[in-house]
C-alpha cells in the first residue's frame, strides 16, 4: 500500500479510515462486535491509519452507548504498533449545536479519556477539533507540547484550521496535519496549500466523497431518521437535478481509468498534493477496499488541472459545510 508523511515524520497509508459512522452520524450505531470485525478487516486489507474522536458517540436502541474510540482501540489492540490512530478533543454535543471548549483543563481531562477508552499509551496524532475564540492558539499548543513532553501524544494537528490560527499555533508546538473538509464539492480550503507547503503541515481531508454523493451510488436515498444526511443540501430533491453533470463527469473519468467515480474523487486530491490523505468513512467491506484501492490510480498533473478547471465551471449545488458551534 502506497504510503505518504504528514509533516517531517508521521507515515501513513495514503488513504486512511474514517471510523466515525460505525457509531455517529448516520443512523443507529453498528453492532460492537461488527464493528470491531470491520475495522479490523480494514487493517487486514492494507489501512494504517484510523481517525476517529471522543465525540463520536451514538445510543442503540437498548439505550446502551457506543463510543467510537472503544471500537477502534479494540479492534486494533494486538496491532498497535503497526498503526496510526488520530483521535480529536474540544468539542461536546449540546443540542442541535456543538459547544467547542479547549480550555487546558479540558484537554487534559479529555486526552486521559481517549487514552482509557483506546486502550494505549499514547495517541499518534491529536487534533483540536474545532478551533475555540476564547482560548488562543498558542495556549492550545502549549499543552500539546507538554503531551508530547509526557508521551500521551506524539503528533498533533488542527481540524478546521485557517492560516492565522495555524501560523500562530505552529510557532509554539510543531503542527503534524490540519484535518479539513475536503472534496470536489468542497474545494474553500485550496486556499491554504501555499501555507501547508511553507509550514510542512499535512492535509487530512475528511468527507473527501461529499458524505458519499460522489460515489454516484446515493440517488434520491432515503436515509435513517437519525442520520444527519437528511439535513445536507446536497442530497435534496432538488441538489440531485442540480449535480448530474458532476456525477456524469466522474462516470466518465471513472470509465477511462476503469475506475470507480467513488475512486476518481479520491485519486484526484491523492494525485494533486503529496502531502494529501483521505479518510473516507464507511461500514461496507467492499467499499472499503474500493477507497483504499484508489491510491493506485495515477493521474498527471495535466489531468489534475483539467479535472480542476471543469469543477470551476460546472454547477453543483451546495454541499454540507459544517456544524455550527458555540463557545463558553
Amino acid at each position: 500500500m502506497e504510503t505518504r508523511l504528514l509533516s517531517k515524520d508521521l507515515k501513513v497509508t495514503a488513504v486512511g479510515l474514517g471510523c466515525m459512522g460505525f457509531s455517529h452520524g448516520y443512523g443507529a450505531p453498528t453492532d460492537e462486535q461488527e464493528a470491531i470485525k470491520a475495522i479490523r478487516a480494514a487493517y487486514d486489507m492494507g489501512y494504517r491509519f484510523f481517525d476517529t474522536a471522543e465525540i463520536y458517540t451514538g445510543t442503540h436502541p437498548d439505550g446502551s452507548i457506543s463510543y467510537n474510540e472503544e471500537l477502534v482501540g479494540k479492534a486494533l489492540a494486538d496491532v498497535r504498533d503497526d498503526v496510526v490512530i488520530a483521535t480529536k478533543f474540544g468539542i461536546a454535543s449540546h443540542g442541535d449545536t456543538l459547544k467547542v471548549d479547549s480550555s487546558p483543563d479540558t484537554i487534559r481531562k479529555s486526552v486521559e479519556g481517549s487514552l482509557k477508552r483506546l486502550g494505549t499509551n499514547h495517541i499518534d496524532l491529536y487534533y483540536q477539533h474545532r478551533i475555540d475564540p476564547s482560548v488562543t492558539p498558542e495556549a492550545v499548543a502549549q499543552v500539546m507540547q507538554e503531551l508530547i513532553n509526557e508521551g500521551k501524544i506524539t503528533h498533533w494537528g488542527i481540524s478546521e484550521a485557517n492560516e492565522d490560527y495555524l501560523r500562530r499555533a505552529n510557532a509554539v508546538c510543531k503542527v503534524t496535519a490540519v484535518q479539513n473538509r475536503y472534496s470536489m464539492m468542497y474545494r474553500e480550503y485550496e486556499k491554504l496549500f501555499p501555507v501547508l507547503e511553507e509550514l510542512n503541515v499535512g492535509l487530512v481531508a475528511f468527507s473527501p466523497l461529499a458524505n458519499g454523493l460522489l460515489t454516484g451510488k446515493m440517488a434520491k436515498t432515503k436515509f435513517a431518521k437519525d442520520d444527519l444526511r437528511n439535513k445536507m443540501p446536497q442530497f435534496t430533491e432538488e441538489a440531485y437535478e442540480k449535480n448530474q453533470e458532476l456525477i456524469h463527469l466522474l462516470e466518465e473519468i471513472a470509465k477511462r481509468h476503469k475506475a470507480t467515480p467513488a475512486q476518481i474523487s479520491l485519486a484526484w486530491m491523492i494525485n494533486k498534493k503529496p502531502y494529501i490523505v483521505p479518510i473516507p468513512g464507511s461500514r461496507h467491506l467492499n467499499r472499503m477496499k474500493d477507497n483504499l484501492d484508489a491510491a493506485n490510480i495515477k493521474m498527471t498533473k495535466e489531468e489534475v488541472s483539467q479535472i480542476d478547471a471543469i469543477l470551476d465551471e460546472i454547477p453543483m449545488s451546495d454541499v454540507f459545510g459544517g456544524t455550527k458551534t458555540e463557545h463558553k
